[in-house]
């Protein structure tokens, strides 16, 4: 299994162009849209959200990431094995937090290189075709990869952010509802925000933040939207509170 992890969004070429590339090699592999409005130019907050994500897939699915505002840059191109599951993208933050909560955790540096390799699309000429030879079996060393030591003690657990709008105007942080057991309201953007179950716990029109489905603090407003009406950006950072 394939898949799509990127900022490309919905529109465009972008996407369709890189399931071509898939197609082309890999045909018999399901592809799935994960996501292609994943926070831009953010790879690091971009990171927190993969990481919760990737729970719901099967062992050796393989996940192509891209967030990668430094494409053509001297970034270094990754394969990472972690949590029983591949993951190919720019060495920028973007795997940190998957490495960081797996029990253990494989990087290579990719070293193949395809005849065509465009500067501002590595998510199709590069990424993709590993992915590719990845979802039919290949080993990061056959398709020319280098072991990479990776230190993540600086890697923080939790991204205290806001990194996602979704359709409803819900945001979603990096901060895993796990380790909020003991707090019961947040701070951001001015606002003091209590924690409740789900949005029929508030009144119509009220703030509130709860555990989302997987497992990340989200801040919403019972049948409105929060982003627009409590003006809460990405990037804006959350503060957990014990009162």
């Amino acid at each position: 299994m394939l898949v799509l992890f990127d900022d490309f969004g919905w529109e465009g070429p972008y996407a369709g162009q890189v399931k071509a590339v898939l197609h082309g090699l890999a045909p018999q592999v399901p592809v799935i849209d994960l996501m292609h409005d994943a926070p831009v130019y953010e790879p690091r907050g971009a990171g927190y959200l993969l990481a919760a994500l990737t729970p719901e897939f099967p062992p050796d699915a393989v996940f192509l990431a891209v967030v990668d505002p430094g494409v053509g840059s001297a970034r270094l191109p990754l394969v990472v094995r972690a949590g029983g599951h591949w993951f190919v993208g720019p060495d920028n933050g973007l795997f940190d937090a998957v490495a960081k909560h797996a029990r253990s955790f494989q990087c290579w540096q990719i070293n193949w290189q395809p005849e065509r390799l465009s500067r501002s699309f590595h998510g199709r000429d590069l990424f993709a075709p590993v992915a590719a030879r990845l979802a039919l079996g290949e080993t990061p060393e056959t398709i020319g990869c280098e072991p990479l030591q990776r230190n993540l003690a600086d890697v923080p657990q939790d991204w205290p952010r806001v990194i996602y709008a979704d359709h409803f105007g819900n945001l979603i942080t990096g901060i895993r509802a796990s380790r909020m057991r003991h707090k019961k309201t947040i701070a951001v953007a001015g606002y003091v925000i209590s924690r409740a179950g789900t949005f029929s716990d508030v009144k119509k029109g009220e703030a509130f933040w709860y555990e989302n489905s997987n497992g990340l603090v989200e801040i919403a407003v019972n049948q409105g939207y929060a982003d627009e009406e409590l003006e809460i950006e990405i990037g804006d950072f959350i503060e957990p509170q014990t009162v």
